[in-house]
């Protein structure tokens, strides 16, 4: 288990190194950040002090080097637009993308392995089928025209939850929350579901096949000659045994949920990270697109650690694998 956690942090150590290279070259190279800092009609002598004090004056190889350790070290610059160091920034917004993408892939995932268990054992029922055409309608839709229709119908004409922002939130410690507020919790529905809706369809579609698979194996009509309970094959042998290809969409889902929540958090006008990535994007911030590159980065790297991880605890025979070089 050592030489693999090892093995797979090194690979994670690497994945980390290229892109913060990728990083640094969208930095370093994509325009002139002295232009981006200075006026039009700033003096000569003004912008070499300023390309000096950035170090842009120094060989590429010691830019990297430097880059990399200050961004390791949790400094990734001062923004051109915000004229404010970019990490306070991030600590300012991630709170709200990260507990949005929580409730969206709790939503998700609670939802759509029910939802899957169901269709795959009630195959054939009214139910089943109205449940198979919410997932393709889950999938069909656009992210921004369903939160386009739950803003009118539950904002706008039954007046039940709110259309923007992020309602009252409350600091614990250094973290900000809205789950300990009834109006952070409100704001908090509309765009979760929004968000985690195509997430739910797909984890349902995902675990109705695979226990549709798993239910026509050999071990499960013995467990089924032996007069075992349905109840205990349906969700202690053939419900684990779905999991490991669940858990890879759930890892990645929600690095997705975290990278890309952009559309969401436009619509609703939700102060996360996705919508300071837009503004700098649409201001040409390239300190704030490097590090949410960085940061997006990181989080892929630990969840498919995580996720790694979780297979080894629910099938013990990728331990053994893994021990024996397999």
């Amino acid at each position: 288990m050592l030489a693999f956690l090892v093995r797979r942090v090194l690979q994670a150590a690497g994945v980390f190194l290229a892109v913060g290279i990728i990083a640094f070259t969208m930095f370093r190279f994509v325009g002139d950040p002295v232009n981006q800092i200075v006026s039009i009609d700033t003096p000569y002598a003004e912008r070499l002090a300023v390309r000096q004090s950035l170090g842009l004056d120094d060989p590429v190889p010691v830019q990297i080097l430097r880059y990399l350790g200050r961004a390791l070290g949790g400094d990734f610059g001062i923004s051109y637009q915000f004229r404010q160091p970019v990490s306070a920034l991030f600590a300012e917004r991630l709170p709200a993308t990260l507990e949005l993408a929580l409730c969206a892939t709790v939503f998700a995932l609670g939802l759509g392995v029910l939802f899957g268990v169901v269709s795959a054992l009630r195959r054939g029922t009214a139910l089943a089928s109205a449940l198979n055409a919410l997932s393709l309608v889950g999938i069909s839709l656009p992210t921004f025209l369903i939160g386009i229709l739950l803003i009118y119908v539950f904002s706008e004409t039954f007046r039940l939850l709110p259309s923007f922002g992020r309602g009252d939130v409350v600091r614990v410690g250094g973290w900000t929350t809205g789950f300990l507020t009834p109006s952070g919790l409100k704001a908090l529905v509309l765009p979760s579901i929004t968000l985690g809706l195509f997430q739910l369809t797909l984890v349902m579609r995902l675990v109705r096949a695979e226990m549709l698979e798993v239910l026509r194996t050999d071990y499960i009509r013995f467990a089924r000659a032996r007069g075992l309970r349905s109840r205990t094959i349906h969700f202690r042998h053939a419900l684990k045994n779905t999991l490991i290809p669940v858990i890879t969409i759930a890892g990645l889902q929600l690095g997705s949920l975290i990278a890309f929540a952009i559309i969401t958090e436009t619509v609703f006008q939700w102060p996360g990270m996705g919508a300071l990535f837009l503004q700098a994007v649409q201001n040409v911030d390239i300190p704030i697109m490097a590090a949410y590159l960085l940061l997006v980065a990181g989080i892929f790297v630990v969840i498919n650690l995580t996720v790694d991880i979780l297979y080894t605890v629910v099938d013990p025979r990728l331990h053994v694998a893994g021990a024996t070089g397999g």
